[in-house]
């Protein structure tokens, strides 16, 4: 005969260890999420750029600020995501009206300027002139900046190509700024993520871009959000 001794506190240790290890990892994790989301409180990213981030030809709520903004709550980041894109804008306009368009309340800056300059052939020399006040300004403020760069559109010649494309990374190196390097990346030439002009972006193009530039976005609020 074979004598059966139930033991209730060897049968509770595997339901005690279960509920124990699940509390270490819930802690765990609201102590991540937490770690994620609140050093970024009340900070501000400011969006500045021309009709590729104001949201030409979309519906509200569809253009890169407001994209970006959704998809880094998704993150668990909490940043206030401001646009201050203005359709048809130059570096040289872009310039004129910095100092009101990037707020007191700035953390951050996307710089997103230059694609009007080539189209309209602007000199090379202008733009990079344009761009390099602009991010001496923003430094002096103390205010993070990632340059999104752009590249000429081949009809432009490879000279004026050049010159052009090369402005972004110079730029970046003097100033030690990040740097993504073609903000249109993924999405340019590819009719399925452009609007009929073939220059402005989707509401997935735009969702692309987000996504591609996200990791580059998280690394300049990695700096704000100490």
């Amino acid at each position: 005969m074979i004598a059966f001794i139930w033991d209730p506190i060897s049968q509770m240790k595997p339901l005690t260890h279960y509920i124990l290890a699940s509390f270490i990892l819930l802690v765990a994790w609201t102590g991540n999420a937490m770690a994620g989301t609140k050093s970024c409180d009340g900070k501000t990213l400011v969006v500045l750029g021309d009709s590729l981030v104001a949201g030409f030809g979309l519906d509200p709520g569809a253009a890169y600020p407001e994209q970006l903004a959704a998809k880094l709550s998704e993150k668990g980041i909490r940043v206030e995501v401001i646009n201050a894109g203005v359709s048809g804008d130059t570096t040289s306009s872009g310039l004129a009206r910095l100092e009101w368009s990037v707020g007191e309340e700035a953390d951050a800056v996307l710089l997103e300027l230059g694609a009007n300059d080539a189209l309209r052939g602007i000199s090379p020399e202008v733009t990079e002139k344009n761009l390099d006040a602009m991010i001496e300004k923003l430094k002096a403020r103390n205010i993070e900046v990632l340059l999104a760069g752009m590249m000429a559109p081949p009809n432009m010649g490879k000279s004026y190509g050049k010159q052009f494309n090369g402005i972004y990374k110079r730029l970046a190196e003097k100033h030690a700024v990040s740097l993504y390097p073609f903000f249109l990346e993924g999405v340019v030439a590819d009719p399925k993520l452009n609007l009929p002009d073939g220059i402005h972006p989707t509401r997935e193009g735009i969702a692309v871009i987000v996504e591609k530039t996200l990791p580059a976005v998280k690394e300049l609020l990695k700096k704000t959000c100490q």
